[in-house]
């Protein structure tokens, strides 16, 4: 997913994410390596974070969750906050 990419590079910048390389190569790689293709962010998952009720605070998990629930997909997480959402979940 676009989304956690964007998170990935995010934290691998402020040093809460030690990656043996940078994301720019090592995450393509691991998606290539086990078959993980990337989630477009489509406008429907973007209007519908106007309607998902302000549970969790992080705004990468916000638009994972829209994304789930536009596509309807599962989120695989342990996070009890996004468990609290609409959405499917796995763990």
């Amino acid at each position: 997913m676009k989304i956690s990419f964007w998170e990935i590079n995010v934290k691998y910048q402020l040093g809460k994410l030690p990656l043996p390389e940078s994301p720019k190569r090592y995450i393509p790689m691991q998606r290539s390596n086990h078959g993980i293709e990337t989630l477009p962010l489509g406008e429907a998952a973007i209007s519908h974070l106007l309607t998902l009720p302000s549970i969790h605070k992080d705004p990468f998990d916000r638009m994972l969750v829209c994304q789930a629930i536009e596509g309807n997909m599962s989120l695989l997480t342990s996070d009890p906050l996004i468990q609290d959402y609409p959405v499917k979940t796995e763990w």
